[in-house]
């Protein structure tokens, strides 16, 4: 049994996109319980699941869904997010759409997830991604984290930090460990909590214990 095993509902109206990803999930242990075409489905299954007290641990959704394929997906993902805040939810996009991610990461930023489909084919990371979920944490993609940083700057909010600064907190709110951190980086531990630390008093954010709520907290720091 995998360690991480974890139950997902895939909404995803691309019929070999959500095989595909049902047959790479279940292939590495985990439980695909549903696979829907719409957010309409999505929202009725889930319903079902709740219950029957058979919550799934996280839904995989397309942003874009029948009828109209604009906003459906993340309509309902954020509607899911409302009603069973225990529930991740992931999101996945051709593009990077700035006024999704931002009304899918208002409020708490638990369990949250927007990635483009092209990570789909980066197996590892997104099996990772889909199960840090669905443990309660985050993932963004590279390209979205990108763009929030680049408002952000524009708002001045990060006119303090310096350049590595923010390359290290454009890391830290992908999800990535200090020790990730560090790799990408090629740099040491030390030297990464050393910029972490600076990243936290001049944003004025109190650190906390473990890696996840500092994520947490910057994310909500740079919605802000």
């Amino acid at each position: 049994m995998v360690e991480d095993r974890v139950r997902v509902v895939i909404a995803e109206d691309s019929v070999l996109l959500r095989e595909g990803l049902t047959r790479l999930l279940t292939d590495r242990g985990h439980d695909v319980v549903a696979g829907v075409g719409d957010a309409q489905a999505l929202l009725k299954v889930i319903a079902e699941l709740a219950a029957e007290n058979a919550l799934p641990d996280v839904v995989v959704a397309d942003v874009r869904m029948p009828p109209t394929h604009t906003d459906e997906g993340v309509r309902a993902a954020v509607r899911l997010r409302r009603d069973h805040p225990e529930l991740g939810v992931l999101v996945l996009s051709q593009y990077v759409e700035e006024q999704y991610a931002t009304e899918l990461l208002a409020g708490s930023s638990r369990g949250v997830g927007y990635l483009l489909k092209d990570r789909v084919a980066e197996v590892r990371e997104f099996v990772d991604a889909v199960v840090r979920v669905a443990r309660g944490g985050t993932a963004l993609d590279p390209e979205v984290v990108a763009q929030l940083l680049g408002r952000s700057r524009k708002q001045d909010v990060l006119a303090g930090l310096t350049p590595r600064e923010r390359e290290v907190l454009g890391l830290m709110a992908e999800g990535r460990t200090n020790s990730a951190i560090a790799r990408q980086l090629v740099v040491s531990d030390g030297a990464v909590e050393k910029h972490v630390s600076n990243i936290f008093l001049k944003l004025g954010l109190s650190p906390s214990d473990g890696d996840h709520r500092r994520v947490l907290a910057v994310l909500t720091h740079l919605r802000s």
